[in-house]
């Protein structure tokens, strides 16, 4: 599967049924009233990061999803030892490759902090395979960042090939979708699915991904051969089962 740009916006037509036209002429009228491919998908559009309040009359809504969190690991050492200029170029690298990957199978970059991304499936594009896509986007991104690393060695940019692995943790279930926050607001995910699969990212070895007992249930095809062990998460009373593939 290979990232191809929609004409409309895939979640405006599975939401709505509307056939907003993102690339084209035909685009030209809803670009000048703002209307444009999101930032976060570019296959969805504004009207979708706006549908909660204009839309649907809600500020924010419960929705199944799978919760992707993808964190490179090493970049504040290597922050240390390499100019700002090579620093940079590095987690460029890394959105886009995660972005990439995410976007091939539907997903939402929702959000890059730091030297981590957050990203959700099956909303506004719904999937009834979203975890085994998220599954499958996390296998690509640890494919397209191990390449990446690859290139990088072989231009002599500082490293021996060792560093910036990607530690990644999935979980799906339902979350709350929608904006949050008064002074500053944000169009996020929240709810324990959240919350969790941060936790598995922060326990995942680099080059590795971690899966709650709930994506393996719904991804069965992609984690058949999968082992689990408990997990002592930070905020979680007791430990939590993830299963590496």
């Amino acid at each position: 599967m290979s990232f191809s740009q929609s004409r409309i916006c895939k979640g405006c037509w599975e939401q709505m049924r509307l056939p907003v036209p993102l690339r084209g002429p035909a685009s030209i009228p809803f670009r000048a009233f703002g209307i444009r491919p999101s930032r976060m998908n570019p296959n969805t559009c504004t009207i979708c990061e706006l549908m909660f309040t204009r839309v649907m009359k809600a500020r924010k809504i419960t929705v199944d999803v799978s919760v992707l969190f993808a964190d490179l690991r090493g970049y504040t050492t290597l922050s240390q030892s390499l100019s700002a200029d090579t620093v940079s170029s590095l987690l460029d690298d890394f959105y886009d490759e995660c972005a990439t990957a995410i976007w091939e199978f539907d997903g939402l970059l929702n959000k890059t902090v730091g030297d981590a991304i957050m990203a959700i499936f099956n909303f506004p594009i719904p999937h009834q395979d979203h975890a085994e896509r998220a599954v499958l986007a996390a296998r690509e991104i640890q494919r397209r960042c191990q390449l990446r690393r690859e290139l990088h060695v072989a231009e002599g940019a500082g490293l021996d090939g060792s560093e910036l692995g990607v530690g990644i943790g999935i979980d799906s279930g339902e979350a709350s979708f929608g904006e949050f926050g008064r002074s500053h607001r944000d169009l996020t995910a929240i709810g324990t699915v959240v919350n969790t699969a941060a936790r598995a990212q922060s326990v995942a070895e680099a080059g590795r991904i971690l899966v709650t007992s709930a994506v393996c249930e719904r991804a069965q095809s992609q984690t058949a051969e999968s082992k689990g062990r408990e997990y002592h998460l930070k905020g979680f009373e007791k430990p939590i089962e993830l299963y590496a593939i």
